[in-house]
């Protein structure tokens, strides 16, 4: 409703622009409700034909695009060739399910193209085109990018809902392997990390028979898992609880795009912090400094709590604006933990300290606290969108 309200807004401004050219008109509509293409596209072209606008491209929006055309056809024929996603390439298979532990996001099609973003195993996903033997896949937090078949399990929707009403578990230890057989010396089905999620079955000689999406089945040792469910309704986001997590990460290995216990980025880090913790952040550092509450700091330690988030990066330059390009989770007495150059690691922004970080000093720009309000606005419970 609120998008439909701007919406309303930006066609009475356009109407009122005697002088907007459609092509104008396609660079606001993007501007608007797809500012950031790692959430929304709308990636649309237009040609004039004589009296005619022929629109091809593509776009996630159909209630934009449809807004768009209301609005051209005021001034002039409009041919509509633009593909809408989800589209027919993967009908009626709209919805997916990772099947792996950790499923490699890309940001083309393509082994060799950048990881973009990673999934847990169990982690629901909008399946929205199809290229070759690679998808488009849209995560929880709104992320998109291309996930090769074999990583997941496309399903229909009642399949999906199927999927996620079942009793499942959730993988508490940090890394293991799920058996063949309750038995620790039985053949792997797979490895296993913190967060993943599977179908419940019976427990058998101390062991949890567990589902995969794509319908195998495996063994966890007990005491490794617990309930989804209850694990859902014992989430406490709060600062001892996020600054444990943290700390359980200490020396994992930086990875470009990780966002797991195998490897993670610096705000793969953050995110999985908090998603262990039961809410889910936004992917990357520029939109989790989106989000949560600005604090006042002018770059003063004493303004900061632990628990806060730290974000690093540099000022508006020309037309540019502020570019933020690192997260930290700061810890109190200067000190913050993140995961940067080649680890996650423990640092500080107080000169004389033996880990001080005087890069870090230099380009803080920002403070914000994501734990005044959990669970509200754009910081969601995971269980109400997993």
């Amino acid at each position: 409703m609120f998008r439909y309200f701007w919406l309303l807004i930006l066609l009475a401004a356009c109407k009122g622009e005697a002088s907007l050219k459609p092509s104008n008109a396609i660079e606001r509509f993007q501007k608007t409700f797809a500012p950031d293409h790692r959430t929304d596209w709308f990636d649309l072209n237009m040609e004039q034909q004589g009296g005619t606008y022929v629109l091809t491209g593509v776009t996630t929006l159909p209630e934009a695009k449809d807004s768009l055309i209301r609005y051209l056809q005021a001034q002039g024929e409009v041919v509509d060739r633009v593909r809408v996603l989800p589209d027919s390439t993967v009908l009626p298979n709209r919805f997916g399910v990772v099947n792996v532990s950790v499923a490699n996001i890309r940001s083309k099609p393509g082994h060799s193209q950048e990881l973009a973003t990673q999934a847990l195993l169990g982690t629901p996903l909008q399946v929205l085109t199809k290229e070759e033997n690679w998808y488009l896949v849209r995560t929880p937090d709104r992320y998109l990018g291309y996930l090769e078949s074999g990583a997941f399990t496309p399903m229909q929707i009642i399949d999906f809902e199927q999927w996620k009403n079942n009793s499942q578990v959730v993988y508490t230890a940090d890394m293991g392997m799920i058996y063949q057989e309750p038995d620790l010396s039985a053949t792997p089905v797979s490895d296993i990390v913190a967060g993943c999620i599977l179908q419940k079955g019976l427990v058998k000689s101390g062991f949890q028979e567990v589902g995969f999406p794509d319908g195998r089945s495996g063994y966890l040792p007990e005491g490794t898992y617990t309930d989804f469910q209850t694990w859902l309704a014992t989430r406490d986001p709060s600062v001892p609880n996020i600054i444990r997590t943290a700390h359980q990460f200490l020396g994992r290995p930086y990875l470009w795009g990780g966002t797991s216990g195998k490897g993670m980025d610096c705000s793969g880090f953050t995110k999985m912090v908090f998603y262990l913790n039961g809410l889910l952040l936004p992917r990357d550092a520029s939109q989790q400094v989106m989000v949560g509450t600005p604090v006042k700091t002018k770059q003063r330690l004493e303004e900061c709590q632990p628990g806060d988030l730290l974000f690093f990066g540099y000022p508006p330059e020309g037309n540019r604006g502020e570019r933020i390009t690192h997260v930290a989770i700061y810890l109190g007495n200067g000190k913050f933990i993140n995961a940067a150059e080649g680890r996650v690691q423990i640092q500080s922004l107080k000169q004389g300290d033996a880990d001080f970080a005087a890069q870090r000093l230099e380009t803080w720009r920002q403070t914000r606290r994501m734990l005044d309000h959990p669970g509200e606005g754009d910081i969601p419970w995971i269980k109400n969108v997993y």
